[in-house]
């Protein structure tokens, strides 16, 4: 029996943070549904010059682009009146006509707003236009465009169940504890191919590794660190570095001075592409940035960490992460003024005790949620045929929600 194609709008993006979990939902409705013996078909509403704009088209989904603002936050209520404010503000009306023209021309069984202020315009069209919307938050706290539509949605799935008394209650009536999706290939990589891949047979397996990254550009302020405690490091563990491209060069030439023995141990690399899953099947240490993504492959995977959040993300919502995984005993948080210092006294210790490594690897995964691109997938559906949040929805397929 023919069977009508499920349709489905996303919007969201500008960063990998809010693009990766649309695209891993796409991927697990569009398997969930084609075991049914149906098709998906998805419209993908973003900017022009933002990430989504590339990765959609390469996962085969159609992409239309929209206007739209971007707020720049600020603590003085003065600037937040800044021209460039005001004039980005004025763009969304705009966004919002263009937005609503793509959904009635689609016409989606659900809209799904993953953040980003590209999620603005096309989360306003979707209640103009009498569309389901269902918000998915990657972080603690619901970012600045999904509080703007929080009043729209007909669910909001959230990371945590910390998220839930953040929430107002009409927001929290609506609102379903599903995680963040992981890409599952994160999840099935391989510490023996890592070594042979990336020719890391000088590494002493008695030892921890290290993975150190602060994204895809890199962190100056984690490469500095790094060089400084680099030969302490080095004596404790393997460490590979993941330093950004443009990086490269001033570390390669400092680890140049590293007796042979140390440098055996040092891997550096601008960028860790398609080994990321083996690198960290290897890993028994992270130091990253904590941003949500790193949080929900991280926990997912449950790895010990310390994080040094970006001082500058938005809403400071990479220090609420982090110290919210400390207060978990799942993480270390160096927030504020970080010395070299610091981060030897943070990581020492998980180096120098198996059983403290394990425990907080346990306190991660009991934070993870490696199935959250199932449970997402769970309440678009619902929200489709148009049943009730229930704390069942939380779930996965239709099990009992059980409060972590």
């Amino acid at each position: 029996m023919h069977r009508d194609p499920f349709r489905l709008v996303v919007t969201g993006g500008g960063t990998g943070g809010h693009t990766y979990p649309a695209v891993t939902a796409v991927r697990t409705l569009r398997d969930r549904l084609a075991g049914q013996g149906r098709a998906l078909e998805t419209l993908w509403i973003g900017t022009a010059d933002g990430l989504e704009a590339r990765v959609a088209p390469a996962e085969g989904i159609e992409f239309t682009s929209v206007v739209t603002g971007k707020i720049r936050r600020s603590r003085n209520p003065l600037k937040l009146a800044s021209p460039a404010n005001v004039r980005d503000v004025a763009r969304v009306p705009l966004g919002v006509v263009q937005a609503r023209k793509a959904i009635d021309q689609f016409g989606p069984d659900v809209v799904l707003a993953t953040g980003g202020y590209v999620a603005v315009p096309a989360g306003l069209a979707a209640r103009m236009c009498r569309r389901p919307l269902v918000l998915h938050e990657q972080t603690v706290r619901l970012g600045l465009a999904n509080r703007k539509l929080a009043a729209s949605a007909a669910r909001i799935c959230v990371s945590s169940e910390s998220s839930l008394p953040l929430l107002s209650a009409s927001a929290r009536a609506v609102a379903v504890v599903t995680g963040n999706p992981v890409r599952p290939e994160v999840l099935s990589g391989d510490a023996d191919r890592a070594v042979q891949s990336l020719g890391l047979g000088s590494f002493d397996r008695r030892l921890p590794t290290v993975y150190v990254t602060g994204g895809a550009q890199g962190s100056q302020q984690i490469n500095e660190l790094i060089g400084e405690v680099l030969p302490w490091l080095l004596g404790q563990a393997n460490v590979i570095h993941q330093c950004g491209p443009a990086n490269v060069d001033g570390l390669r030439t400092r680890a140049a001075a590293l007796p042979a023995e140390l440098a055996g141990r040092y891997y550096l690399a601008g960028f860790v592409g398609p080994e990321l899953p083996d690198v960290l099947a290897l890993t028994d240490v992270v130091i990253s940035r904590s941003g949500a993504g790193t949080l929900a492959e991280l926990t997912a995977l449950g790895k010990p960490a310390v994080f040094v959040p970006l001082a500058s993300s938005a809403g400071n919502e990479q220090a609420h992460n982090a110290r919210h995984l400390q207060d978990a005993g799942a993480a270390v948080a160096l927030t504020g003024e970080v010395s070299a210092d610091g981060l030897r006294n943070a990581v020492s210790p998980l180096l120098a005790d198996p059983q403290r490594r394990e425990a907080m690897a346990e306190q991660a995964r009991a934070y993870g949620r490696p199935d959250a691109a199932d449970r997402l997938v769970d309440e678009i559906l619902s929200v489709a045929s148009g049943q009730p949040v229930t704390r069942a929805g939380a779930g996965r397929r239709g099990e009992p929600f059980l409060p972590r």
